[in-house]
């Protein structure tokens, strides 16, 4: 279900993206075709790996955008732009080409996820909007793939909703998640436009307002008999909670053939109380009663959860998802790459003093490296049009280890990015949410190593260049120190 059609979201932008526009238009330089690349400089959480999302809501971005004449009036008002420029605006549409990876790809640092082709104007006016939402969802689903992770198997849902920073926040980050691997969401507008399956318990006030503890889950349990789960915490786990929630099993759901389905925790020692819980439900004949976690969760309290032996069946995560509260920047950026001059691309390059900050020139192709057993072993990153040919060894160079000869054998290559926009306009036909999200699960069952997913010290998947290549940005690099 296409959102963002149904508002006009084209003044997503930095002002200095206006501002260059009109500059390239009073100098006659907005039709020069130059490329761009996204890429990010450094994984979440000091993982090892990231996710590609939010390419479904770029596409709808590039193909919707417009400016009306309440935008136009507005960019009169700041008095910086000509009036021709302005008059441009009212019939302008992207006319570019877009290569990218497909949604859901397992990604890694340096490396062109995005590229951009197109005039000079129209890649410019772009870079705001494609960063919002590929830094946005990539972030979340990178999160939301170590907390599935960490649960090892057991049901995970956000429920993050209420801590995200606003409600677009909220609704695309339970579609990042449902990318990442969560079960569901607590999030009704996402599961209504995303078909992502919705979950909920029941709240506090739901017990409170009830004189007692018990009248509350009674009540609870007679309206949704088949779905009873009922929320624990409220006064005493121990001592009111489980026990209450035992009677209202055998006094109200058994008298009318239904089961418990479960109880739900949301503070205190979530590991102590999970197993007390567990023996005190075993002992009633509630062994298929779930116990539901929550409250401040995120991979490390729930890995030691576990490890502790709690006994937990399924976890709500909030804040520690929707925000990705630890590490909550994630760093695409969006560089110029190559200007073509006479039929010809002139590779550009951005020097730094901070060896990361130095980019990636030209137009490139990045091929993903597969072990004759189906294991990603590396990505490689070559010239356009460039002859990779894994027939025989080839030989590459790893970036910082360049005095090293390696050689690449049996192996097989894939290129990852893929068509998106041809002249404005789509060519890419975006999967379901869920043929993403088994997409991102076989990459990690099957291709990506163990070890490089985990949570401390993960091996570092290797970006290589072909010696082409690596000599074409040497070449250019002297030639811009020199300068």
């Amino acid at each position: 279900m296409p959102l963002l059609k149904d508002r006009n979201v084209s003044m997503m932008m930095d002002l200095y993206e206006m501002t260059m526009a009109n500059g390239y238009f009073k100098d006659y330089h907005a039709d020069s075709l130059v490329t761009f690349d996204v890429f990010y400089r450094k994984n979440p959480d000091q993982g090892g790996f990231a996710i590609f999302a939010g390419l479904e809501q770029m596409i709808e971005y590039i193909e919707n955008l417009h400016f009306s004449e309440a935008d136009i009036d507005y960019f009169r008002s700041l008095q910086l732009f000509d009036e021709s420029f302005l008059n441009f605006l009212r019939d302008y549409h992207f006319t570019g080409d877009i290569d990218a990876f497909p949604e859901g790809t397992i990604m890694y640092p340096e490396e062109p996820i995005l590229t951009v082709h197109a005039p000079l104007l129209d890649a410019q006016l772009i870079e705001t909007a494609i960063l919002t939402q590929v830094n946005h969802q990539s972030l979340i689903a990178t999160k939301a793939a170590r907390i599935v992770r960490a649960a090892k198997g057991r049901l995970v849902s956000d429920f993050g909703a209420r801590r995200a920073h606003n409600i677009d926040s909220a609704l695309y980050g339970a579609r990042a998640a449902y990318i990442g691997g969560v079960n569901a969401t607590a999030t009704v507008m996402a599961g209504q436009a995303f078909h992502i399956p919705v979950s909920g318990t029941m709240a506090h006030s739901w017990v409170m307002y009830y004189d007692d503890e018990f009248t509350a889950f009674k009540k609870y349990a007679e309206t949704y008999p088949d779905s009873t789960v009922l929320l624990v915490d409220t006064y005493d786990v121990l001592k009111s909670g489980i026990p209450n929630a035992i009677r209202t099993a055998k006094e109200v759901l058994m008298p009318m053939g239904k089961r418990l389905k479960g109880v739900r925790l949301d503070s205190g020692d979530l590991a102590y109380l999970s197993k007390k819980a567990r023996a005190m439900l075993n002992e009633a004949g509630l062994e298929d009663c779930i116990i539901v976690a929550s409250n401040c969760l995120d991979e490390y309290t729930i890995q030691s959860i576990l490890g502790q032996g709690g006994c937990i069946d399924s976890f709500g995560v909030g804040e520690c998802l929707t925000t990705a509260k630890s590490d909550p920047v994630f760093g695409a950026v969006y560089k110029i790459v190559a200007v073509e001059q006479d039929g010809i691309c002139s590779p550009r390059i951005k020097l730094s003093e901070t060896a990361e900050k130095i980019t990636n020139p030209g137009r490139k192709t990045v091929y993903r490296i597969y072990d004759a057993a189906g294991k990603a072993v590396a990505d490689l990153i070559a010239n356009a049009g460039e002859t990779v040919d894994l027939s025989q060894p080839f030989r590459y160079i790893d970036p910082r280890e360049p005095w090293k000869i390696r050689y690449f054998q049996n192996c097989t290559a894939k290129p990852l990015q893929v068509p998106v926009i041809r002249k404005g306009k789509s060519v890419y036909q975006s999967p379901s949410l869920a043929e993403i999200r088994d997409f991102v699960r076989a990459q990690l069952g099957t291709e990506i190593w163990k070890e490089e997913q985990r949570f401390e010290n993960p091996h570092r998947h290797f970006v290589d260049m072909t010696p082409e290549y690596y000599q074409m940005k040497m070449d250019l690099l002297c030639k811009r120190s020199a300068e």
